[in-house]
């Protein structure tokens, strides 16, 4: 899974403009693997994408790593902190 977080991970970078603001938090259970997102708050108009295509992509992309590996994969873009 951590291909999958990598891969995640430069996805998110690639797009956002603080990339140094980015943080994802990983949980694994008996479901599978859960990637809590973090972003600016700028940058979240920027993942998620006019009605949400950009995010849908996103998580379309890790999905299939996920399948690669015989996971499943869900993604949450958390609302940014101070808010």
């Amino acid at each position: 899974m951590e291909d999958a977080q990598k891969l995640l991970e430069d996805i998110i970078r690639a797009i956002v403009n603080s990339p140094d603001k980015l943080k994802i938090e990983r949980r694994v259970d008996e479901m599978g693997v859960l990637f809590r997102v973090w972003v600016d708050q700028k940058d979240m108009g920027l993942i998620i994408g006019k009605g949400g295509t950009t995010a849908n992509a996103i998580k379309l992309i890790i999905k299939m790593a996920g399948y690669k590996n015989k996971s499943h994969i869900a993604i949450k873009i958390e609302e940014p902190i101070g808010k």
